[in-house]
């Protein structure tokens, strides 16, 4: 079953850094956009479109990447008091009720909205280009479907710690330098001072 959750984890991190990269189009996007607007006084037609959906598939093809790295945002004032048992059964209660629900709706009527784009060749009423949106629609529900695969290794997962009383290791990927500090300060001893002062801290 670990190695299955592994693979399922794979995909997403994969996903999440191949679309990654629309950071860097969006970034040169508006950098071009503001230089030929504010310097040449010749705005584009385009960027305001091609922005949007940059940023919209980052987001959406974000979404299984956050969750395979557990980083959505939990309210764990109290959770994290609990034991693993408690908290795998909570988790493996919650994408039931909650989790499952909402990605199948998103999944679904994703479809719907991604095939009426396609029937219709919908293109973008924003801008004079009428960029085509109909292949950026058809990310909601590949989004959704992703999710829907990441939240079945999660269901996975919380089943072995309920049996194990142990979180399954999740596969690493970059990480924000205040948590590898807080995590292990001795391992960041190129950040000058860092160490010492977390060792205080705590």
């Amino acid at each position: 079953m670990t190695k299955v959750i592994h693979a399922i984890e794979g995909l997403s991190i994969w996903v999440g850094r191949a679309f990654g990269w629309c950071i860097l189009i969006l970034t040169l996007s508006v950098t071009y956009e503001v230089f030929v607007r504010y310097v040449l006084n010749s705005p584009t037609v385009w960027a305001f479109d091609m922005m949007v959906q940059m940023y919209g598939a980052l987001f959406l093809m974000a979404g299984p990447y956050a969750l395979a790295q557990d980083g959505h945002v939990r309210a764990d004032v109290v959770y994290r008091l609990f034991p693993v048992r408690v908290q795998a059964s909570l988790d493996f209660f919650l994408y039931l009720i909650f989790f499952f629900p909402g990605m199948l709706a998103l999944f679904w009527y994703g479809a719907e909205i991604a095939s009426d784009s396609w029937r219709y060749k919908e293109v973008s009423w924003n801008s004079p280009a009428r960029i085509q949106v109909y292949f950026f629609k058809t990310l909601i529900p590949l989004a959704g479907g992703l999710l829907i695969i990441q939240g079945l290794a999660e269901l996975m997962r919380c089943w072995i710690a309920i049996r194990t009383g142990v979180w399954t290791q999740r596969l690493q990927d970059v990480h924000e330098t205040e948590n590898l500090l807080m995590e292990d300060p001795v391992q960041m001893p190129h950040v000058e001072g860092a160490s010492s002062a977390v060792q205080k801290n705590l």
